[in-house]
């Protein structure tokens, strides 16, 4: 499976001031660090609880088979784009009737194949997210993701425990989502 974030969250606003006034900033020279510091912590949030903090665009590309799949990312809001993508050439827009999708109750996005096609894999476009923006992030999460940059941009130049620290960890844990494999 392959991912990738068509179109991530702005973040310039409204986290990278919560930021710099929880590390004490007044200048901007370092915001462009600092920005990459939170979607880090954006980051590390996602892997540790399995869910997309803050809603985005995503396409990931899948295996073409008949059977169903589940989409990696977390919590899918909706499944907008099927294509299926052939070893050589340009990629193959599917019939409604081609394939079949859904979100089941816990947010997964499914899909698969109902006819045989030449493409060998499948590539899926959808929005997932827990919330759309940052403000709407649960307190816990939003806390965490800043405490982590925070934590991140002073200890940068020294060998620090464990990513995310215990603090962070306790903040994140009531929202993991644990998967059977």
């Amino acid at each position: 499976m392959q991912r990738a974030i068509l179109a991530p969250p702005v973040l310039g606003g409204a986290p990278l001031d919560e930021l710099k006034h929880w590390l004490a900033i007044t200048r901007s020279d370092e915001d462009a660090s600092l920005e990459a510091l939170i979607r880090s912590a954006l980051e590390t949030c996602e892997a540790f609880t399995g869910s997309l903090p803050i809603a985005a665009s995503v396409e990931e590309i899948h295996p073409a088979r008949r059977d169903w799949q589940g989409l990696y990312t977390c919590p899918v809001q909706a499944i907008t784009q099927t294509e299926g993508i052939p070893a050589e050439g340009a990629r193959i827009a599917f019939a409604p009737g081609d394939y079949e999708i859904e979100i089941d109750a816990d947010g997964r996005g499914l899909f698969r194949l109902l006819k045989p096609s030449a493409a060998g894999r499948i590539a899926v476009r959808f929005s997932a997210g827990l919330a759309p923006d940052w403000e709407s992030l649960p307190d816990g999460l939003r806390h965490g993701i800043l405490r982590l940059a925070a934590h991140n941009f002073r200890t940068r130049e020294s060998a620090d425990g464990p990513n995310p620290p215990a603090a962070v960890a306790a903040l994140w844990r009531p929202w993991r989502r644990l998967r059977v494999a």
